[in-house]
């Protein structure tokens, strides 16, 4: 997933806020715990996140996701964030986190996620 930081994104001493990014970094997770579970997902827990660098106004922020483990209806994936400046060419790694993630029904109860097909 890839997002541009905006000013409206940052916190009161010019940096991109925190929060905004770990939301972009939860979004890139979520959609892909979803893939890979073939079925809704929520998140249940943020473990290990740590901010390395800070993220700029109009930086191109792309996140990357891993399957670190899967559980009987969880799914646990490791997200990097990487932030390419304006006029850079090489990306820098700004942030990194273990998301985990529960498959649920409709109704919010974890369901299995079963060894189908996954994409």
């Amino acid at each position: 997933m890839r997002a541009i930081a905006m000013p409206a994104d940052t916190n009161p001493h010019g940096d991109i806020f925190g929060g905004w990014l770990l939301c972009q970094m939860d979004l890139a997770g979520s959609t892909f715990a979803t893939r890979r579970t073939n079925g809704r997902v929520v998140t249940v827990a943020i473990t290990a996140m740590v901010f390395h660098r800070p993220v700029m106004i109009g930086d191109e922020v792309t996140c990357f996701c891993n399957v670190e483990k899967i559980g009987h209806t969880s799914i646990t994936v490791k997200i990097e964030s990487w932030a390419r400046r304006r006029t850079a060419i090489d990306p820098i790694k700004v942030t990194e986190g273990v998301f985990t993630y529960v498959r649920v029904d409709a109704d919010g109860r974890p369901q299995p996620i079963g060894d189908g097909p996954q994409p």
